[in-house]
């Protein structure tokens, strides 16, 4: 497909993620190790905390969902952590969703929306995953609207995005990790899609999160977080961005020190509660918002109870 080729919605991702390298951002090679000295030292006293019998783990993992429940509402998050995790169908979509875009990217030839999501599904169903019990054991309607609604999403990803380059260096789904405390403590994540490489101290990496519904600042905080651990194994990338494919719209945004320097004061924030949360060492607090209507703990909560009394309908704004 040639530049001319390209609808509006293309020519803007190609705009907006092409960035000369005499544009791109250049980081000091030591920053990586600034940032861990700061983790550690923060996180150290978590470490008594983790290595004691009132936790459960031997490890405790951190990624940008965990992080998110740590710092909404805590009630939320501790009735979250007794609850065992069940599928529902949002949540099978968006996995469906995610593995039919990572097989567009890669994909020989041509493959219409559906017939990726076909494929996706029955990949998912081979694994040892527990996605492939609940997708074996849906009902047809309930699988024929998870299969229209991923075709749907799929549709519009190949609606806003330009076929992707080798050169471009794509990749979908790619674990990065950190370890810090000698392991105790590990910060994982699997980015949506991310596009380039550094050179030397050249930041090149573009971290793209896909979205549908309405922006909201804990989505920046998601590619925040997977752009500290990217900066504590190489360097960081030079823009993050999150695209709502409902919208055909990039929220970017640029990275610099000062952003990663917060970003790991989050997660020392973020760690410090999870690990007293989980340990029991205090009640947790209570902070009502639209999450209240999916909350576990929704019909022993007053607070929550208020909250959605109170929005319009009887149900919260999302």
């Amino acid at each position: 497909m040639h530049a001319d080729q390209l609808n509006p919605a293309q020519q803007e991702v190609v705009d907006l993620l092409g960035a000369p390298m005499d544009e791109r951002p250049t980081f000091d090679p030591g920053l990586r190790d600034e940032l861990r000295a700061l983790l550690e030292e923060g996180l150290a006293p978590l470490v008594p905390v983790i290595e004691s019998d009132r936790f459960d783990d031997d490890v405790l993992y951190l990624s940008k969902h965990r992080l998110a429940q740590a710092h909404g509402c805590e009630r939320k998050f501790t009735a979250e952590l007794s609850e065992p995790f069940q599928w529902s169908p949002p949540i099978a979509r968006g996995t469906i969703t995610h593995k039919a875009i990572e097989l567009s990217v890669h994909w020989q030839g041509e493959a219409s929306p559906l017939a990726l999501v076909d494929e996706a599904m029955a990949r998912l169903e081979n694994t040892d995953r527990s996605i492939a019990d609940y997708l074996t054991g849906c009902d047809p309607t309930e699988r024929a609207e998870l299969r229209a609604e991923s075709a749907a999403a799929t549709t519009q990803f190949a609606e806003c995005f330009p076929p992707l380059k080798a050169k471009w260096r794509p990749a979908t789904d790619s674990p990065i990790r950190a370890e810090l405390c000698a392991g105790l403590i590990v910060l994982s994540g699997k980015p949506d899609l991310t596009l380039g490489q550094p050179a030397a101290t050249v930041a090149g990496k573009v971290i793209i999160d896909f979205k549908t519904g309405r922006f909201s600042p804990a989505h920046r905080e998601d590619l925040r977080f997977y752009a500290l651990v990217e900066a504590l194994r190489i360097l960081p990338p030079r823009l993050l961005a999150t695209y709502y494919l409902d919208q055909a719209r990039f929220h970017p945004e640029e990275v610099t020190r000062d952003l990663l320097l917060s970003a790991a004061e989050r997660v020392i924030d973020g760690a410090q509660r999870y690990a007293e949360l989980a340990s029991g060492s205090r009640e947790p607090t209570v902070a009502p918002g639209p999450a209240c209507r999916w909350c576990p703990a929704q019909s022993d909560c007053d607070e929550g109870a208020a909250y959605l009394e109170d929005a319009p309908d009887g149900h919260a704004d999302w």
